[in-house]
């Protein structure tokens, strides 16, 4: 699970950038500079836990003198009252690096908690849960990140991690008379050496149609549960078997009981709700 230093020192600055503009003019009006204290960033809310590192990284981007002390580590099972750092030095320093510190932790931890519940739905059955190309510009290797935390599984990061045909190439192919054979056929002929080929199917037939073509990944889009189990049983190991399009947490099990072998899932990433978390100043009577 883990994330390249650089590319967090990236998304850090753009962030500090962003939020600090000319400086905390608030904090620097109010606060001298060598004051010191400490603070703890505390949990209001059940889930897991995830951006720990990254927190940590902005306390030291923005005063490499404040000192971190992490109490969790990222994918614990976190619930209210729960103290997951320490960080001490320049209150100044910490004032300033708050809102973005927690940005980052309430968002990634947010994700990784909806991935856990949805991978708790589908406990014991053979599928993986994974996430999409759904994301936040900019912070894809962060949100990706927090769903492996919550239990999860990445599909492309990236546009040339994978073959995947989707509707709209089907459409601009189909208006050039091909048929999904010969789509997928032209797609393995194309394709860089060992990468799969996945094709995005609304019924059994093209199911049938991309399988006989050679697909290695069949996506089962929006379909409803009936043809589901019906495009697995016809498939019938022949191909890997995804669902994606309209997955909740009240319908994901029935999904997986279909026999597929993955769920993707956009909500993880575009959806999910920030977890509650805060920093406190510990004050000293």
């Amino acid at each position: 699970m883990t994330l390249s230093e650089l590319k967090i020192e990236e998304i850090i600055d753009l962030a500090l950038a962003e939020d600090l503009g000319r400086g905390d003019i608030t904090t620097e009006a109010l606060i001298p500079a060598d004051q010191q204290g400490s603070a703890f960033v505390v949990v209001k809310k059940k889930g897991i836990l995830a951006g720990i590192n990254v927190a940590k990284q902005v306390f030291y981007r923005v005063d490499p003198q404040l000192k971190v002390e992490i109490l969790l580590e990222d994918g614990a099972s976190i619930k209210p009252g729960s103290k997951v750092a320490k960080v001490s030095g320049s209150i100044a320093s910490i004032l300033k690096a708050e809102r973005v510190t927690l940005n980052f932790l309430q968002h990634l931890s947010g994700i990784a908690s909806e991935t856990s519940r949805y991978v708790a739905r589908v406990k014991g059955l053979p599928v993986r849960i994974m996430d999409t190309r759904k994301t936040t510009p900019g912070l894809r290797s962060l949100e990706k990140y927090a769903v492996r935390v919550g239990g999860g599984e990445n599909h492309r990061m990236n546009l040339g991690n994978g073959i995947l045909i989707k509707d709209n190439h089907l459409a601009e192919l189909r208006n050039r008379k091909l048929d999904i054979k010969e789509i997928v056929t032209i797609a393995k002929k194309n394709a860089p050496e060992r990468l799969p080929v996945e094709v995005e199917v609304r019924n059994t037939s093209e199911a049938l149609a991309a399988v006989e073509a050679g697909a290695d990944i069949v996506m089962l889009d929006n379909m409803n549960i009936e043809d589901m189990r019906k495009a697995v049983k016809s498939i019938h190991s022949r191909a890997l078997i995804e669902a994606s399009g309209g997955i909740t947490l009240e319908n994901v099990r029935a999904v997986a009981e279909t026999g597929v072998d993955f769920i993707s899932i956009g909500a993880l990433t575009h959806s999910a709700r920030a977890l509650d978390i805060s920093l406190e100043l510990e004050i000293n009577n």
